[in-house]
């Protein structure tokens, strides 16, 4: 399939980055990458207006809250290792998923409302360019929600917050945030990670914060006490927090 874009500049910027994912059975394999892509330029290029089938989508800002419904649906191998549309290559086992508009790198918890089963993944493709359907996830999301076996099932998406440290994302700026470090079914579990944890760095307060996930109780434990968005996202960068990202309070 031929993407047309808005402007030149966007298709430079997207060729740097391979601008495929789930979109085309045809794609170039790429064997190499791997790890969360998050730049500048990559949020630039993957934020403009694109056309497919002679629709255009408009990427827009999000909240940490905003939910939508519609039908999910997944794609696996036959997109396996080819590049997405942030120039990641598409791991079929990681917890991902495509949007036609939310911007990279974007949290969201969707929910199978035929189970009420739910999954968390990171966005970082575009798609399913298919009417109705809201997110295309990977494999490994799908089969947590019992997606993989009857193909698509109406759901909800909801943003929880961003991970990656670009600087280029403008929707995902937000004011009063922590970090999640960690959720637990027990409070006794999360206390003991909490204590653990709390001063981090020698500034980073552990807190907890009581929520529900598949309508059953959870904690989860949170870091406060960033001045930035940006200290924010580099602590997440470090690496030492795996699935660590930004939430609102």
């Amino acid at each position: 399939m031929k993407y047309q874009w808005a402007t030149n500049a966007t298709v430079a910027l997207l060729a740097v980055f391979m601008f495929s994912g789930c979109t085309s059975k045809n794609a170039v394999v790429n064997t190499r990458g791997g790890g969360i892509k998050d730049s500048p330029q990559m949020h630039q290029a993957t934020l403009k207006p694109y056309k497919i089938a002679g629709k255009t989508y408009y990427p827009t800002q999000v909240s940490v809250g905003d939910t939508m419904s519609g039908v999910a649906s997944w794609y696996g191998r036959d997109f396996h290792g080819k590049p997405t549309s942030n120039g990641e290559t598409y791991n079929m086992h990681a917890l991902t998923a495509a949007h036609k508009t939310f911007p990279m790198n974007t949290i969201v918890k969707v929910t199978n409302r035929r189970n009420d089963k739910t999954v968390v993944v990171r966005i970082n493709d575009r798609g399913p360019f298919v009417a109705n359907r809201i997110i295309d996830l990977s494999y490994a999301a799908a089969k947590q929600i019992g997606l993989d076996i009857i193909g698509t099932a109406p759901a909800t998406v909801e943003v929880l917050g961003f991970q990656g440290s670009g600087r280029g994302e403008r929707s995902v700026v937000i004011s009063d945030f922590d970090v999640q470090i960690g959720a637990f079914k027990n409070r006794s579990g999360a206390q003991i990670y909490q204590q653990e944890h709390n001063n981090e760095g020698g500034r980073y307060e552990a807190i907890i914060q009581e929520g529900y996930l598949d309508n059953e109780k959870i904690y989860r434990v949170w870091l406060r006490g960033f001045n930035s968005e940006g200290e924010a996202r580099d602590f997440i960068a470090n690496g030492r927090y795996q699935g660590a990202f930004i939430v609102r309070e």
